[in-house]
């Protein structure tokens, strides 16, 4: 199975569809975030998660509990793989959104808890008034999210290894902050290579600009696939 889910972080529809189309055979899933889901909604959403690969519906929610537990409720419809909400919400936010989600069965999506983004480090967290340990502060996170019944989390990937010795191999690890050898860093601080990554106890790896903004995106994301060994 290929663990990639493209991030398609245009407001575009014209261009989300058509990556979606280049590369379908190529990644596991595609990440629709805040850029996409705030232009077009539940209407742009559900004509790309039609062409059948698994949609990561990066929400981001973070709200009283039962504002989120009723957006759960909202998404659920469009039958999303993935939601995230932000760890630091809490444990009655967290526990709120997660019965809102069971309500699917079967169905239901999996709650992704965001710890830290990555695009902070020691410093940014400092700044914020939290604790200046970024991995500390990640799986105080993880473990109030898995405490309060939600499926896994969203991690830089220096956090894996520290993630999985703390909470063990069942949670759910979704790593964005993924940069191929051959592709810039951008504004991620904390990043690793797919295969790095991988086996460092990732489940779900969320690559996004070394695919979207190549030449050749279908290309670049079957180089990935061939970077993990994975064959069509």
């Amino acid at each position: 199975m290929n663990p990639v889910f493209c991030a398609i972080d245009t407001p575009d529809l014209e261009r989300a569809s058509a990556l979606v189309d280049s590369l379908q055979g190529k990644v596991g899933g595609i990440k629709l975030g805040l850029e996409f889901f705030l232009a077009h909604g539940a209407a742009g959403y559900r004509p790309i998660a039609a062409k059948g690969l698994p949609i990561f519906l990066d929400a981001k929610l973070h709200d009283i509990p039962n504002t989120v537990a009723g957006a759960i409720s909202s998404l659920l419809p469009l039958r999303p793989a993935f939601i995230t909400l932000y760890a630091s919400g809490g444990a009655a936010m967290m526990r709120a959104a997660a019965e809102a989600a069971a309500k699917a069965g079967a169905d239901r999506p999996k709650l992704l808890a965001v710890t830290v983004l990555t695009s902070l480090d020691s410093g940014d967290l400092e700044a914020t008034g939290q604790d200046t340990d970024t991995k500390r502060q990640v799986v105080r996170l993880a473990k109030l999210a898995k405490e309060s019944g939600i499926d896994g989390c969203v991690c830089s990937p220096e956090e894996i290894s520290v993630l999985r010795d703390a909470l063990g191999k069942d949670l759910v690890l979704m790593v964005p902050g993924i940069r191929p050898a051959w592709a810039a860093s951008n504004d991620q601080k904390r990043t690793l290579t797919p295969r790095q990554a991988m086996d460092a106890g990732a489940t779900h790896l969320v690559i996004g600009r070394p695919i979207t903004k190549a030449q050749n995106p279908a290309e670049a994301a079957g180089r990935i696939a061939e970077e993990l060994g994975l064959h069509e």
